[in-house]
């Protein structure tokens, strides 16, 4: 009778989750994906929840006597499973526990651009070196200075004396999958006949761009303007703790140490409270609100590139106004056609990076002459 109590609570369990969980509490506990477009996303959600409801039915209907008088019979080989299922989770856990397992968002150590670990921001990329990645059937070769900066050549680095427009960002600012001069910051530079500086880094989360925003513009002797970027379906990285992070305030964080097994489930059920999106919310809309003040503190420009693939969804439309608008910090929104994308990959393709590059530059040329600026130095 307690088991079969028990397995028709669960069940009772599985059934309530799923007709609890509409599309509106999915969208506040389950934010926009970058990996998967909005429509197969919600398809996959509505699957689970079937699933979980027939598995519920069948445990409390079907399953709950079958499993009460299989435990009735042989209650020492219950219990001996349940002991094993726990014996077999606390050595996954320790086994884990000796495999070096990165951030959510560097998991593969030999990812080109190589990566190494840096202490406050999680990791920058190896300087001064050349690597290659196959994306899109064509072979892609990412160059970085000395400075850990994207760059045409090795041996043509930044010049921290001349005029420049910096981009900070993750891997769509850094331009992967694209060669040098398809890449956003290279098209701006070209089309403003300005330097740009590529500070971009693979996975870098909204602070972790500012983060290295404060340590490479007081480099820049003549800083024109700053680009940064902001995109919803990237918005659940800002919220990963696995990392060094800023918290409310802008208080500067090491990493949160987690059991393997809770952070394997967490990629594979990326749930966040309501508290956790709040908290997101304030530290993303202060991150933008810093990167904008530290901008114009050095006499530069700022500006937020937001591109936007195919319609906007309602939920990454409130995220947006939510942390851009309701801050008033300047952007510009690019609408692009939600199959400008590199194949088998989410990143802009050539034709994408263009119509960003086209609109920073528009915008940007727009603010310097209303601010006087000189274009041509």
């Amino acid at each position: 009778m307690i088991v079969e109590i028990t397995v028709a609570s669960i069940g009772g369990a599985f059934l309530g989750c799923a007709l609890a969980a509409n599309q509106r509490w999915l969208d506040s506990h389950f934010l926009p994906s970058w990996f998967l477009p909005r429509p197969w996303y919600v398809v996959l959600e509505v699957f689970v929840r079937v699933v979980m409801a027939a598995l519920g039915v069948s445990l409390a209907l079907f399953a709950r006597p079958r499993i009460g008088r299989a435990v009735a019979r042989a209650p020492a080989r219950a219990l001996d499973a349940a002991i094993a299922v726990v014996l077999a989770l606390g050595a996954g856990e320790l086994v884990l526990r000796r495999v070096h397992l990165g951030a959510a968002e560097w998991l593969v150590p030999d990812e080109e651009p190589r990566r190494r670990v840096d202490s406050r921001l999680g990791w920058t990329f190896v300087p001064a070196r050349t690597g290659h990645n196959t994306v899109g059937g064509r072979v892609i070769e990412y160059a970085l200075d000395p400075a850990g900066y994207r760059v045409r050549r090795v041996d043509e680095p930044v010049d921290p004396e001349q005029p420049t427009i910096l981009f900070t960002g993750e891997s769509v600012m850094f331009g992967e999958g694209l060669t040098w001069e398809e890449s956003i910051p290279a098209q701006v530079g070209a089309m403003m006949g300005i330097q740009s500086a590529n500070v971009a880094v693979h996975g870098f989360a909204s602070d972790q761009a500012f983060l290295r925003l404060q340590t490479e513009l007081p480099r820049f002797r003549r800083p024109v303007a700053v680009v940064s970027l902001f995109m919803a379906a990237l918005f659940g990285r800002n919220l990963d703790d696995d990392r060094p992070h800023l918290a409310p305030g802008l208080v500067w964080l090491p990493a949160q140490p987690h059991s393997r097994l809770a952070a394997i489930a967490k990629l594979l059920v990326p749930y966040r409270s309501l508290e956790t999106v709040e908290r997101g919310v304030t530290v993303t809309r202060a991150v933008f609100q810093a990167s904008v003040d530290l901008t114009r503190a050095r006499g530069a420009t700022p500006l937020i590139v937001v591109p936007q693939f195919g319609r906007e969804a309602e939920v990454e439309q409130t995220l947006r106004r939510r942390i851009l608008d309701e801050s008033g910090v300047p952007y510009v929104r690019v609408e692009i056609d939600a199959a400008w994308r590199l194949p088998w990959d989410r990143h802009p393709n050539p034709r994408a990076a263009r119509a960003i590059a086209e609109a920073i530059a528009a915008r940007l040329r727009a603010r310097l002459n209303s601010d006087s600026k000189v274009l041509k130095f």
